[in-house]
């Protein structure tokens, strides 16, 4: 099963995509997405598309509910939206992130973290950040039967750590870590690793160290998937973008250009018209 071939034109019957789908196209070579989805409509769409892999990810903390970072996300949030996304997708792996605070004390608050967001949010798997400590918590959720998503290199909860949204891995150390991190959390069960904000090298070293599939964000092009934002990748989002961000669509020119000819008719007097009346 290919994990990003959409549905033709008749409905071709799909199954559910798996962890297991994503190591076998590792191993066949073939590369897949990740996009994040907030809510049902757009999990549906995507879904149709054929996207394998949708992430509820905390990053719904700034594009969708305004913080500044997603530090204040809370674990009812991520649910509420889980909530959302698993109804529209039908097929896809959804994928919950755990929040900042939710796991952080160790494997049994992130066990009942965890177990909440497949039993109430209706996730398939859960995504949680960093190495170190993290290992552990990765081994005690995988032997509990919860596939766990890695996430190493620019970690955003831990944004103030770090000074900002800063690439990670720049130096020998640093890059060493990276991958030794990418590398534990893979022998602890980890199905995948995202490496977000690393140089290209490093991209590349942790994608052949490690027999899981490696999904980059700013992580140069031979990850064995790629992750956008959902807003980012349609040209929602304005300000200063980083630089690993492509919008394949400028939507918000489209809904611009939509809203303002909705506000001149109804100023005229043109909407309304009679095909639009009872």
């Amino acid at each position: 099963m290919s994990v990003h071939t959409p549905m033709d034109g008749a409905g071709a019957a799909r199954r559910p995509v798996t962890i297991h789908d994503l190591a076998a196209a590792k191993s066949r070579g073939e590369r897949f997405v990740m996009v994040t989805a907030y809510d049902a409509s757009s999990a549906a769409l995507l879904d149709e598309l054929g996207v394998p892999v949708l992430l509820v990810g905390d990053s719904l903390g700034m594009v969708v509910l305004g913080y500044d970072s997603t530090v204040p996300v809370t674990l009812e949030e991520m649910l509420h939206h889980t909530r959302a996304v698993a109804r529209g997708a039908g097929n896809a792996l959804v994928v919950g992130d755990l929040p900042f605070g939710s796991y952080q004390e160790g494997p049994s608050q992130a066990l009942s973290a965890a177990v909440r967001m497949l039993k109430e949010g209706g996730a398939s798997a859960v995504k949680l950040e960093g190495g170190g400590p993290m290992v552990e918590v990765t081994e005690r959720l995988v032997t509990a039967g919860i596939p766990v998503m890695g996430h190493v290199g620019l970690t955003p909860q831990s944004v103030h750590q770090f000074g900002g949204f800063k690439v990670q891995g720049r130096d020998d150390a640093a890059a060493e870590r990276i991958v030794a991190d990418a590398v534990a959390l893979a022998d602890a069960g980890a199905f995948a690793v995202v490496l977000e904000a690393v140089p290209a090298a490093v991209g590349r070293r942790v994608t052949a160290a490690i027999e899981v599939p490696t999904i980059g964000i700013g992580a140069g092009p031979d990850t064995d998937a790629q992750v956008l934002v959902w807003h980012d990748l349609l040209g929602l989002t304005s300000g200063r973008l980083p630089r690993f961000v492509k919008a394949y669509a400028d939507l918000r020119a489209e809904i611009s250009g939509a809203v303002k000819s909705f506000q001149s008719e109804v100023a005229d007097g043109e909407y309304p018209g009679p095909e639009h009346t009872y």
